[in-house]
């Protein structure tokens, strides 16, 4: 039994991750075989969001590719947050992210809660640190959201993000 119910939708630029933030959290799961999202795909999963609450969230996984872009208005209808994801390890995902974000308020012309989500931190040690971390949070802030930075393959606070979301999803929806 639930508490809530919540339409999410994860969105960002192509092959930041999100397909594998999905499914580490829905199935605790990662996989190194690539496969990008062609439109949506959707995953659901029961979640605990304080003592004795759940939120049974459905999850909409909005395909990066440009070419889907005439399709995000009908995937957005009915959002009541968003993870908006970029790759810590490739610079251009950033401004792109924010694009993403702009889009996405044109769009639904409301705000909704959402996390800004720095994926992959998992490689800034191989890779080294190349997106502006700092820029990221001065977003995040920007935008009256947080800034989290996340690792699909490690799990590293993917299930938080989530939780996160929902607890505000939850305050700006019955604490106004």
């Amino acid at each position: 039994m639930y508490d809530f119910s919540f339409k999410i939708i994860v969105i960002g630029p192509s092959a930041v991750g999100k397909s594998s933030l999905i499914r580490r959290f829905v199935e605790n799961e990662f996989s190194f075989n690539y496969k990008f999202t062609i439109g949506v795909e959707i995953n659901s999963k029961l979640v605990k969001c304080g003592k004795g609450v759940f939120a049974k969230l459905t999850i909409w996984d909005i395909g990066g590719q440009d070419r889907f872009k005439v399709l995000r208005r009908n995937f957005y209808d009915g959002t009541h947050g968003a993870l908006v994801v970029f790759d810590l390890t490739r610079a251009q995902t950033l401004p792109k992210m924010k694009e993403w974000v702009a889009d996405m308020y044109q769009l639904l012309k409301k705000k909704i809660p959402i996390i800004i989500l720095g994926n992959k931190v998992d490689l800034i040690s191989e890779i080294g640190k190349v997106t502006d971390q700092a820029e990221a949070r001065s977003y995040a802030e920007k935008v009256g959201s947080i800034y989290i930075e996340t690792s699909a393959k490690s799990g590293d606070n993917v299930e938080r993000a989530f939780v996160e979301l929902v607890k505000m999803i939850i305050k700006n929806n019955f604490n106004e």
